[in-house]
């Protein structure tokens, strides 16, 4: 794929909506290339970040989740957009892995997953809302 293509959908944030979001995502991952992991790792972080603005920018209110997905030669980049309160990532503290699963506090596992998953994740905060961007560089 040689071209910059952009693939965009916009629902409603709800959880039953998340199978909808994960079906365009690996549509559009396989439309580009990826393989079944890559494209099973892109719908594990959007997943991850749609539930978090579902549960934490909206608090399970109404909303909006409008996803833009730009397909380039190199890479593909996922932006998740909502209105809902700013997310500060720098509040979150990262998990603690090795701890025995009764001692581990709750949180912190989805931006975890997607900074492990994606090679970079950008928040953006203003007056237009919320930009979560992730960033998948295409293995030669």
């Amino acid at each position: 794929m040689e071209e910059t293509s952009l693939y965009e959908l916009t629902v409603p944030a709800r959880f039953e909506n998340l199978a909808l979001i994960g079906d365009f995502i690996s549509g559009v991952a396989r439309r580009a290339g990826f393989d079944e992991k890559g494209v099973f790792n892109l719908q594990l972080a959007c997943d991850e970040a749609c539930t978090n603005v579902i549960e934490h920018a909206y608090g399970g209110g109404p909303g909006q989740i409008r996803i833009a997905v730009t397909v380039y030669p190199d890479r593909i980049q996922i932006q998740v957009h909502d209105t809902g309160r700013p997310f500060d990532p720098t509040t979150v503290r990262m998990p603690d892995l090795e701890a025995p699963l009764e001692r581990r506090e709750t949180g912190g596992l989805g931006l975890h997953f997607m900074r492990s998953i994606m090679d970079e994740v950008r928040f953006e905060f203003g007056e237009g809302g919320n930009r979560l961007t992730m960033v998948k560089r295409r293995t030669p």
